[in-house]
């Protein structure tokens, strides 16, 4: 059984060799950078002022040397002791939304350095020393729940990040307080006062209850004085009626002698007809029928 020899051409032997030697090279000239990153090149160690942005670059210098920055947005927590006024430190939990000034990727990398740097060199003592310095302008440590303070604190502390990290290559998008926490006996405090404020506003309310009460009772003394005079002013007119009446028949009376006598005589005919029924005699003379005798007799 006989080998058959194989038989390599030597321009694809020296294509291949070239190939190995080249290729790493070739590859170099190539340069992809990801979505939300900027690339910035140095050649041998000195910055070079264009920077690469997302997408693929070709062909670039094999020499160079790349270092990547996240330009997405980001953001940065600190929990920060802020004195007031009344001499009380407060925590305040702060959040900074920022992102890395793309256009000055190369600034950075040549004053500052990476990223991380740009945070801990920058962003956090610039967010520390300004919240604090802001906060020296509330009077009173309480006055941090109030919506209006936050709202200066916010807008304060955003101005004055923007003015100091903006040539630092830092954009400073939003600042926002996110949590409060006042000194303990502070908050002993404010509890005390408002269990004052809810018993005097438990008093108020009783001391309402208590005037309604009040007033419903004269309202309803006023409507029985009101009914008494009504009822007194009723019988004083049937009074007062009544001795018209009393008076207007007396009157009648004297000026009729004669309607007297016939009521007289009406009384002495019912008198007579009782059994037991006295006499009396009569003097004509007179208005009225007068008892001159009194004979009775007894019945048997």
């Amino acid at each position: 059984m006989s080998k058959k020899e194989v038989q390599v051409s030597p321009t694809l032997i020296g294509f291949v060799v070239l190939l190995i030697l080249v290729g790493p090279v070739l590859l170099r000239c190539v340069k992809t950078v990801d979505p939300g990153y900027v690339s910035v090149a140095t050649f041998f160690g000195e910055v070079q002022k264009e920077t690469y942005g997302p997408g693929l670059h070709f062909p670039v210098n094999p020499l160079l040397s790349f270092t990547e920055f996240d330009v997405r947005n980001k953001e940065h927590k600190e929990r920060i002791g802020v004195p007031s006024q009344d001499q009380l430190t407060t925590e305040i939990d702060v959040s900074v939304k920022y992102h890395i000034d793309g256009g000055m990727v190369g600034r950075i990398l040549e004053e500052t350095g990476l990223a991380e740097q740009v945070l801990s060199v920058h962003i956090t003592p610039a967010v520390r020393s300004i919240v604090r310095e802001q906060g020296k302008s509330i009077a009173r440590a309480e006055d941090f729940f109030r919506e209006e303070t936050q709202e200066q604190l916010q807008n304060g502390v955003l101005t004055q990040l923007m003015d100091s990290l903006s040539d630092k290559g830092v954009v400073v998008e939003q600042v926002l307080i996110r949590d409060i926490d006042l000194p303990k006996n502070l908050i002993q405090q404010i509890e005390r006062k408002k269990e004052a404020e809810q018993e005097v506003e438990r008093q108020k309310a009783e001391l309402e209850k208590f005037r309604t009460q009040q007033e419903q009772k004269v309202a309803e003394a006023e409507a029985k004085l009101e009914a008494a005079e009504k009822e007194a002013q009723t019988i004083r007119l049937l009074a007062e009626a009544k001795a018209f009446e009393i008076q207007t028949l007396t009157e009648a009376l004297a000026n009729a002698p004669g309607y007297i006598q016939l009521q007289a005589l009406d009384a002495l005919q019912a008198i007579s007809q009782d059994p037991a029924a006295k006499l009396y005699f009569m003097n004509g003379d007179a208005p009225m029928p007068l008892p001159l005798m009194n004979m009775g007799m007894d019945n048997k």
